[in-house]
């Protein structure tokens, strides 16, 4: 089993993707500066190879939106686009998670820590894809790869 396994996370969206980094040893994860997007492509075409070269990360993952009865909706197209693109980007594996609820969560939890003005300031998709990676490390954390 790795040391400590490296996760660069995704929450995506059709004008702005939150990125956030996590790691196994900790089970934690931390928001970086979110990526500027046209329909889920990055417009800075280098910034997600520079993130990858940044960090190293051992996988990436991507939040699946989907609805609450687990089929696909518009955005869920806009992830399956983006993961394409992170295919044609790098060789590191990718994987999906569901992410229900996890903006719903992000706002609550930056509103909950310093109200409205906190919120207002603060990158609530980075948040979010933060939430996305502890979320994937909780449930690979007896099957991350050796």
């Amino acid at each position: 089993m790795h040391d400590n396994f490296i996760v660069l996370g995704f929450d995506v969206g059709a004008k702005k993707t939150g990125v956030a980094i996590g790691q196994s040893l900790t089970s934690s994860a931390r928001a970086l500066p979110q990526i500027a997007c046209h329909t889920a492509v990055p417009v800075d075409l280098k910034l997600v190879k520079t993130l990858i070269a940044t960090w190293r990360p051992n996988a990436l993952v991507v939040g699946m939106p989907l609805r609450p009865d687990g089929k696909a909706q518009r955005a869920t197209q806009q992830a399956l686009d983006f993961i394409d693109y992170l295919k044609c980007q790098c060789d590191l594996p990718i994987y999906t998670i569901d992410e229900q609820l996890t903006t719903k969560s992000a706002r609550a939890d930056l509103f909950e820590a310093g109200g409205y003005r906190y919120l207002q300031k603060s990158d609530v998709d980075g948040y979010a894809a933060k939430l996305i990676v502890e979320s994937w490390l909780a449930e690979q954390r007896l099957t991350l790869p050796s």
